[in-house]
């Protein structure tokens, strides 16, 4: 298989659960379950993604300097920071961390 007919073959498949989605009936979303689950699936799928992009390295479970960043992160959030000084904190920890031979 090709690199151009994955990619053709990943659009075609995006844009039919596209469609998809708009033949969902109304009354299916307006459902008090379906309403939860849409709400709390993202964050559950972003604490997954986080979580693996900061604690893995292939197969194996590490502990690094991503993990001090996202640390540090977790504390700005905590402090009620703006979005763009808890990415700054995140950065700055990471990288004085792997600086400092971490």
């Amino acid at each position: 298989m090709t690199i151009w007919l994955a990619i053709g073959l990943t659009v075609v498949g995006c844009y039919a659960m596209k469609l998809a989605g708009l033949l969902v009936p109304a009354g299916a979303l307006e459902r008090p379950l379906v309403r939860r689950l849409a709400a709390l699936l993202p964050v559950a799928l972003l604490a997954a993604l986080t979580a693996q992009q900061a604690f893995a390295d292939g197969r194996a479970l590490v502990l690094d300097a991503r993990a001090a960043g996202l640390a540090a992160a977790a504390v700005a959030l905590l402090l009620r920071a703006p979005f763009l000084l808890v990415v700054a904190a995140a950065v700055l920890v990471t990288a004085g961390v792997r600086a400092l031979g971490g």
